[in-house]
């Protein structure tokens, strides 16, 4: 599927991403990924304060 969207020009997000498995999609080309491994979903306020925080780092 990833060579598939890649040919086509797509970028490619990987959904549902639940354990350390991104070195593996990485390897695949995978572009993106999401999950809970990143973050559970949040309320805006809590997204809001998030951000703020990474980009402290």
């Amino acid at each position: 599927m990833i060579q598939m969207a890649h040919s086509l020009n797509l970028k490619v997000i990987a959904q549902g991403v639940e354990t350390a498995v991104p070195s593996f999609l990485y390897q695949q080309h995978c572009n993106k990924i999401q999950g809970y491994l990143l973050s559970y979903p949040l309320l805006a306020e809590e997204f809001e304060l998030l951000l703020i925080k990474v980009s402290r780092c």
